[in-house]
């Protein structure tokens, strides 16, 4: 049934208001963040859970879905830089006037600073959704060169590369542990975890790959490192966004990247908090809060179901399974983040469930 492929691809449809914001300008602009809050916070409180397993007999389908986030994330990228840009960059403005006859150069330039905050905060929500959630399924793809590369690239757009290091070989092996960055502890808010999880994350990434280029008598400083390399695809993305639209276009990216990268750390922060496992015992579906709000499971390639993904790690998003038993997140990912972002709200909400973690759990480990 071609509705279990069609799907997944919620979240190209979500950067559709992001563009049509930006082309009406003034208060439009805040359209794209707007959709995309109220399609997935609300969606998951109307449209209840995905338990569904089917078999996907057409894999290619999906892999399509998830290359191309490229290509929106391109889109996206542009869109940004056009905004800011004190030309009609690609034409864009001329095409709209062509085809509809609105004149989006002249909206464009009655636009207040603050009308950029929101196109901020949906750029980074955006970038988020179509770039850090295809290229984690990406990334997991170790033995696939092409899926690496798409992966990283994707990741570039957030200054965010060395998590295809850090998340792959050390947030996988320390889940649960003191050693892992993105674990955060019961009583850390998501503010201070948002800052400790981007520190200690970048250097666990810095330290993952000294060792292996330790092991392959290969310099520490120079091509082969990967977090380098990295480093330099952002920093071209950078030089890239500054040559468009100037120190504007360099600076509306960059806090975009900023928030998309905050926002990953805020999901690790609800697919984690409070758990608990000891360093030698086997990861356990019941390792990681777990939601199937049908949702938030479309809109990110089923990373909803992250109690099956630490349990098999290198399984494609497309065979993960429900596991409505594990511990559950309060409601669809969105919605959990924003109970996250009122610290006396989540700690509320989630010291039951931690409980209930304890005493189900813990004597396990």
């Amino acid at each position: 049934m071609m509705w279990q492929y069609a799907k997944f691809s919620l979240f190209h449809l979500l950067t559709v208001p992001f563009f049509v914001g930006i082309t009406l300008g003034n208060q439009w602009m805040a359209l794209g963040l707007i959709c995309v809050v109220a399609v997935v916070v609300f969606g998951d409180l109307l449209a209840g859970d995905d338990h569904s397993e089917p078999e996907y007999q057409q894999p290619w389908l999906l892999n399509l879905l998830l290359y191309s986030s490229l290509l929106f994330m391109l889109l996206i990228f542009a869109a940004l830089l056009w905004s800011v840009s004190s030309t009609d960059l690609f034409g864009y403005g001329q095409l709209i006037m062509h085809w509809t006859g609105y004149d989006a150069l002249s909206a464009r330039s009655t636009n207040q600073w603050w009308h950029y905050i929101p196109v901020a905060f949906g750029a980074g929500l955006l970038i988020a959704m179509v770039g850090t959630v295809p290229a984690h399924e990406l990334t997991h793809r170790t033995a696939e060169p092409i899926a690496m590369t798409a992966g990283r690239w994707l990741l570039a757009f957030s200054w965010d590369t060395s998590f295809a290091i850090e998340h792959v070989y050390g947030h996988h092996r320390y889940v649960g542990t003191k050693r892992d960055p993105a674990t955060a502890p019961r009583g850390r808010t998501v503010y201070r975890h948002i800052v400790l999880s981007m520190l200690d994350g970048n250097r666990s990434a810095w330290a993952i790959e000294k060792q292996r280029l330790a092991k392959r008598q290969q310099a520490v400083f120079g091509y082969h490192n990967r977090l380098i390399r990295g480093v330099m695809m952002s920093l071209l993305l950078s030089m890239l966004a500054f040559l468009l639209a100037g120190w504007q276009g360099l600076l509306l990216f960059m806090l975009s990247a900023l928030l998309a990268k905050a926002t990953l750390e805020v999901v690790n922060y609800i697919e984690h908090y409070g758990i608990v496992r000891q360093p030698n015992q086997p990861i356990r579906p019941y390792h990681s809060w777990n939601t199937t709000k049908r949702i938030s499971s479309w809109a990110s390639f089923n990373l909803t179901r992250h109690s099956h993904h630490h349990a098999r790690a290198q399984l494609p998003f497309y065979q993960l399974k429900a596991y409505p038993e594990t511990p559950d997140l309060p409601t669809g990912y969105l919605g959990s983040m924003l109970l996250a972002l009122i610290p006396p709200l989540w700690f509320r909400v989630m010291e039951p469930k931690l409980q209930q973690w304890d005493q189900r759990y813990k004597i396990k480990g």
